[in-house]
């Protein structure tokens, strides 16, 4: 898998609903994330997390793993649809 391969799950809007509820939960501001991500050296913004958020934007592999690690979850409180019923 290259770092450039984008992401999504079904059609819902899985991952962007499960970062918001997790970046929530952790009380971090989309500002802050997103500079954490850049501070790791991917191309990454705050547009960007509202889009992926939003679900109108992909999110690639590498900035899924960058906001994995910040928010310190596993994949599957990132792709699981369980957390959003």
């Amino acid at each position: 898998m290259g770092s450039k391969q984008r992401i999504k799950v079904g059609e819902k809007n899985v991952i962007g609903a499960n970062i918001r509820r997790l970046r929530l939960k952790k009380r971090i501001h989309q500002t802050e994330l997103a500079r954490t991500v850049i501070n790791e050296g991917i191309p990454f913004s705050r547009e960007c997390l509202v889009k992926i958020e939003g679900g109108r934007q992909h999110i690639s592999l590498e900035q899924l793993n960058s906001i994995r690690d910040i928010l310190e979850c596993s994949y599957d409180d990132l792709l699981n649809e369980k957390w959003l019923q």
